[in-house]
This record gives C-alpha cells, structure tokens and sequence, in this order.
C-alpha cells in the first residue's frame, strides 16, 4: 500500500537534504521513504524554486482560469442534469 506524505513533511524531508547534515540514504532511512523518492521530491522542489521570486502574478492567473473553468463545468453539469431529468420525464422513469 502506498504511503500518502503531506506538502509540508515532504517540504521539510526536501529542507534536510539541502542542508546537507546527512546523506540521502540517512534521511530515507530516519524518514522510511526511499532514496529514489526523496531525489525526486528534491528535483521537483529545485524546479519550482525559481517561480517562488516570480511573484504571485502567475498565481492569480491561474486562479483566475480555474475559476472561469470551474464555472464552465457546474454550468455543463446543470445542462446535462436537466436533460437528464427531461429524458426520464419523456420516458417514464422515476425521477429519483
């Protein structure tokens, strides 16, 4: 079964490694994650690094289109519960 790690422990596990106290493998074992696993959390963050001095302008771009998107959906979704209740009345099925 896999293991589920927070944003946050998976911060502070990345914040150890780049200390540089102890090696990879030490932390994985104190941690019980995989080597392999810690190196791509550590590539992930070391990726996104430079978008933390970008500022949130890019961030509330992308709030902006998920909400235009989110709204899109809830208006597909009502299309489509309307006729689907439209097809069940013309059909004769319960409605529930």
């Amino acid at each position: 079964m896999r293991k589920h790690h927070s944003a946050a422990f998976k911060a502070q596990v990345v914040q150890d490694l780049l200390r540089e106290e102890k090696t990879i493998a030490q932390l994985a074992a104190e941690h019980g994650i995989h080597p392999n696993q810690l190196s791509k959390w550590k590539a992930t963050a070391l990726r996104g690094l430079p978008g933390l001095f970008e500022g949130g302008k890019d961030v509330e771009t992308l709030k902006a289109a998920h909400e235009v998107q989110l709204m899109g959906l809830y208006a597909e979704i009502g299309r489509l519960t309307t006729q689907l209740a439209w097809l069940k009345k013309k059909l004769g099925l319960p409605a529930g």
